[in-house]
């Protein structure tokens, strides 16, 4: 039966699933493997987790085998030629006079690619500049170009709730953020206040409404009437996570109630 492991490629990246093949491993080992872009050094997070035939669980990438010495060492060679690299293709990115916000370099364990991660409002022609880099490094250079949220999520940082970013721990995919999710989970409709530090709007409101789907399903709707052990009121406020109805009675009265205290009317 085939098995898989959570395997975290950097610091501030969520965990992947893993393929395992025949490798032994446990947590906290470091293993090369096989990733979107090629060879890569990681730290698996997770026991292994058997995957039955049906399934339809489909792995991220494969573990190749366990980190030996020389892995390791061309890791730490390769992270410590990131902030040199990064300054030199900036150089020549302004010597070319490119207008793109360079944010990350990923040179390959095997040294076959070196992946430049930048921003851009449009096209960039940068042909030059690859030239410059391969004549620099000697491999394959790639270009790749991200979006806003693609960035937040390489840097990292904590959010308004305190806790690190989704998108950085365990968000291995966007989803579109609408912003009737922040209408129905009653929050202010401030983009200042509802939006990351992508400057998009939160990835938890959409995460996070089924949830307060869920809930309000257990409640009446705003604006129906019903009766309470007080009397008959109007429902004219909801705190979903509290599981309460707020109902105003006709003598102005607000009361709370919880469903099982409340009846349509």
């Amino acid at each position: 039966m085939p098995e898989s492991v959570k395997v975290r490629l950097r610091e501030s990246s969520p965990a992947y699933d893993f393929e395992l093949g025949d490798t032994d491993v446990k947590s906290d080992d470091k293993v090369v493997v096989s990733w979107q872009q090629g060879l890569t050094l990681g730290t698996v997070v997770s026991l292994p987790m058997s995957l039955s035939a049906s399934c339809s669980f489909k792995p991220d990438g494969a573990i190749v085998r366990l980190a030996n010495e020389e892995d390791l060492a061309n890791h730490e060679n390769n992270r410590a030629a990131e902030r040199p690299a990064l300054e030199f293709c900036l150089s020549r990115a302004m010597a070319h006079n490119l207008p793109l916000k360079l944010i990350e370099v990923d040179f390959l364990l095997d040294g076959n690619k070196v992946i430049f991660y930048f921003t851009a409002e449009g096209r960039i022609d940068f042909r030059g500049l690859v030239k410059d880099l391969a004549h620099q490094y000697r491999t394959r250079i790639e270009m790749r170009q991200i979006g806003v949220r693609d960035e937040t999520k390489m840097l990292g940082g904590l959010g308004y709730c305190g806790r690190q970013l989704c998108c950085s721990t365990f968000l291995k995919e966007f989803s579109p953020v609408s912003i009737k999710a922040a209408k129905d989970q009653n929050l202010a409709l401030n983009l200042e206040k509802i939006s990351g530090l992508c400057g998009r709007l939160m990835c938890c409101l959409t995460f996070e409404q089924p949830v307060y789907e869920q809930m309000r399903s257990c409640l009446p709707r705003c604006g129906k009437r019903v009766c309470t052990e007080k009397g008959m009121g109007k429902v004219v406020k909801l705190k979903v996570l509290e599981g309460i109805a707020v109902v105003k009675l006709p003598d102005g009265q607000l009361i709370e109630c919880k469903p099982d205290e409340i009846k349509p009317n």
